[in-house]
C-alpha cells in the first residue's frame, strides 16, 4: 500500500466576553508579515498542532505565544471542526475552533512582528475582512453545525488567496 496522505491540522481561539450592553464580542488580531491572509482579521490566536499535542494543547500554547495569557484546558469549549481546503495550494487542513471566556492576565499582541492589532468586535458585527473560513466557524457555533467543510467550492474563497 502507497503511502497515506498526510493533512496538517490547526487551532483557533475566540477569546469571548459580554460587553457592557450585554452583548457579547470576540477578540480578534490583525494579520501581517505572515504570508497568508495579511491585513485580514483572524481569531484571537491560531496556529498549528505539533507533533504529539492535542488540539486543545496546541491552543493553550498558541494563546500563551500570541497573547500573552493562560487558559485552563478545562475552560476550552469547542466551537467548530472545518475540514478546509485552499484552492491554489491544494493544501488540505483540519481546522478545530475553539471559545472560552475564561483566561489569566491580559491579552496583549505577543508577536507584533506577526500582528497588527487586537480589538474586540461584537457577534453581530464581524469586520468585512474577517478571514471567510473563520467567520464561518463562528457561525457554525452559534447555529449548532459542529462539523462543516471550506473551500471544496472554489466560490467560497472570495478572500482566502495566498
Amino acid at each position: 500500500m502507497g503511502e497515506r496522505f498526510k493533512n496538517p491540522s490547526a487551532v483557533m481561539l475566540f477569546l469571548s466576553r459580554i460587553n457592557e450592553k450585554g452583548e457579547e464580542e470576540i477578540l480578534l488580531q490583525k494579520r501581517k508579515n505572515t504570508g497568508w491572509m495579511d491585513g485580514y482579521w483572524d481569531s484571537s490566536a491560531s496556529g498549528h498542532v505539533e507533533a504529539n499535542e492535542s488540539m486543545k494543547m496546541a491552543t493553550i500554547r498558541e494563546a500563551k505565544e500570541e497573547l500573552g495569557i493562560d487558559v485552563k484546558i478545562e475552560d476550552l469549549e469547542f466551537m467548530s471542526m472545518l475540514h478546509t481546503k485552499t484552492a491554489k495550494t491544494e493544501v488540505i487542513y483540519y481546522n478545530g475552533h475553539f471559545k472560552t471566556t475564561k483566561w489569566a492576565k491580559s491579552p496583549r499582541i505577543n508577536e507584533p512582528n506577526k500582528c497588527e492589532e487586537i480589538k474586540w468586535f461584537c457577534i453581530s458585527n464581524l469586520p468585512e475582512n474577517m478571514i471567510d473560513s473563520r467567520r464561518q466557524a463562528v457561525k457554525n457555533y452559534y447555529n449548532d453545525i459542529p462539523y462543516s467543510e471550506y473551500g471544496w467550492n472554489v466560490e467560497e474563497e472570495k478572500n482566502e488567496t495566498i
